[in-house]
């Protein structure tokens, strides 16, 4: 280089302006590139060769290392993403982390339209679904989402409009915005930001005890819990993930509630036993969410949502989306809580929230040990031996029976042995079905799984249990459009009757099993006698 030779910007390639910019941009993990900015306003050039118009790989690189992206590549079947489909994700996730940290949409006060802040809570919900450690990172040390929760919930000019309603003697809103809400609350809760002397914990313990409580107003699920196999029309909110259309619709907020509540109060009175709801945010993750082998903690969260938003599911589209095989075998603990029945009479006949907040919840420990069993079908030919040992083409599972005796047909006889369940339904006819273990060793379930790699078509529940109102029986099954779990407790002595126990398994790896029992006296289409549960696996 001779000494007249100038030095110019124009002269770099535009490969080595790329480099420079994703360095710029990723070397501050948390929020937009905002360093990137001073350097593409640096001269004309620059600008041309790193607009977000003129090169999207720039931008591409720089969402994949500021968000997760293998979770939703995973789940659309997608090996890799258009980079101008990256590149209008980060643009998007931007303004939304930019947003909250705002205290948009918290308040009542922040919003004008619920359409905007129906699709402020669908975003986060899928970068919280969608996580593996980035996207909670860039929302809570970021655009900090859990001031913003609580400010929505329990802010008394709050966005969900929980307390207002309480305070007028009116039941809260059940809305889409809402459902949404609660479940990003228990997704991000940590209870330990809660301090038993600060009004704002009195009022978040007020407002999940009357959604948690409330099941007589708040149904367990959507679709209705009286069907196992529902024909719905899908009312799910259609939006744009990556340049793929989908549908979303949240879960009823109840489970999401309950966990919130239980935890909480669990909290504040310093409980800390094995049999209390296991906080997501305390979790770490296991080894096989680093090997990516089974997916994240809310993948079936996850496939419930985007299954409840779809109009028309494919069957083999249903139960693998919305329930692992074989993550409920096992020994369980939790509690189950009651309150006095001429109290909840008294909400069933009209009274007004307020009386929830008098009303004395009681808590009793239980353990259960279950056994998973599954009708298999080859994926070649759907077929799966019988009972008689021949293979049956279009196997049908057994046949949805009453919601209140667990999707049962009455007068169904079970026989389990250490392989199974042998189901002989009431039909006249029909061949019996064999159900396998999860963990069964028999040869012949061995070469169906290692030879035909076997569908799941439908899973039963057994069990037994004890608690301090004595020992019981569990049988249930599994709904596969959104993973609904339902299982008939049957008191082996004394006359405690039959209670019908029905909710969620919630959590990928760190999984609660949380719902409403309700007595099976009342008819299944009206409100009965309801109280919760929490379960979690033996630790």
């Amino acid at each position: 280089m001779t000494p007249s030779t100038k030095l110019s910007l124009n002269d770099i390639p535009q490969e080595i302006l790329s480099e420079i910019a994703v360095f710029t941009a990723i070397e501050s993990f948390l929020g937009p590139p905002s360093g990137l900015l001073p350097f593409i306003k640096t001269n004309r050039w620059i600008y041309s060769c790193l607009s977000f118009d003129s090169n999207p790989y720039v931008y591409a690189r720089i969402c994949e290392a500021k968000f997760d992206i293998s979770p939703v590549s995973r789940r659309l079947g997608l090996n890799s993403f258009a980079a101008s489909a990256l590149a209008q994700e980060l643009k998007r996730k931007c303004l939304l982390l930019k947003r909250i940290r705002n205290r948009q949409g918290s308040r009542e006060d922040s919003f004008t339209r619920k359409e905007d802040l129906q699709d402020l809570l669908i975003q986060i919900y899928l970068m919280v679904v969608e996580n593996e450690g980035h996207n909670e990172r860039q929302l809570r040390e970021y655009a900090h989402i859990d001031e913003w929760m609580k400010e929505f919930w329990f802010d008394e000019h709050g966005a969900s409009g929980s307390w207002q309603a309480i305070q007028l003697e009116l039941w809260p809103d059940h809305s889409e915005i809402t459902c949404l809400a609660m479940w990003l609350y228990w997704f991000l809760l940590k209870p330990e930001q809660y301090k038993r002397e600060d009004p704002l914990t009195r009022r978040a313990l007020i407002i999940l005890k009357v959604y948690a409580l409330g099941g007589h107003w708040y149904p367990l699920v959507t679709p209705p819990w009286t069907e196992f196999r529902p024909s719905f029309d899908a009312r799910g909110v259609p939006l744009e993930s990556y340049d793929s259309k989908l549908g979303l619709k949240a879960p009823a907020l109840s489970v999401p509630a309950i966990l919130s509540f239980i935890s909480l109060l669990s909290h504040l009175h310093e409980r800390k036993d094995y049999s209390m709801p296991l906080i997501p945010s305390h979790a770490s993750p296991p080894q096989s969410l680093l090997l990516n082998t089974i997916g994240n903690e809310w993948e079936c969260e996850w496939g419930r949502s985007t299954n409840l938003g779809t109009q028309k599911l494919p069957a083999d589209k249903e139960l693998l989306d919305v329930f692992r095989p074989g993550s409920l075998d096992g020994v369980w603990e939790g509690i189950f809580t009651y309150t006095e029945f001429t109290s909840y009479a008294a909400l069933l006949s009209g009274a007004p929230p307020r009386t929830l907040q008098n009303i004395l919840v009681a808590q009793h420990k239980q353990t259960w040990k279950l056994r998973e069993h599954h009708l298999l079908a080859s994926p070649s030919s759907d077929s799966c031996p019988r009972q008689s040992g021949k293979p049956t083409t279009n196997l049908e599972p057994v046949a949805p029976g009453s919601a209140l005796h667990a999707y049962f047909p009455i007068g169904t006889q079970i026989e389990e042995t250490p392989q199974g369940l042998t189901i002989t339904e009431p039909t006249p006819g029909k061949e019996p079905l064999v159900y396998y273990r999860a963990d069964s060793q028999d040869k012949s379930r061995e070469k169906v799984v290692q030879e035909a790699k076997p569908r799941v078509l439908d899973i039963i529940i057994t069990g037994e249990g004890h608690s301090s109102w004595g020992e019981f029986r569990l049988i249930g099954r599994v709904r596969p459009c959104d993973g609904f779990i339902s299982l008939s407790k049957d008191y082996i002595n004394g006359d405690r009757g039959k209670w019908l126990y029905r909710g969620y398994l919630v959590g990928n790896h760190n999984s609660n099993l949380a719902g409403r029992w309700r007595d099976t006296l009342s008819p299944a289409s009206l409100p009965g006698y309801e109280g919760c549960f929490t379960m979690t696996r033996r630790r």
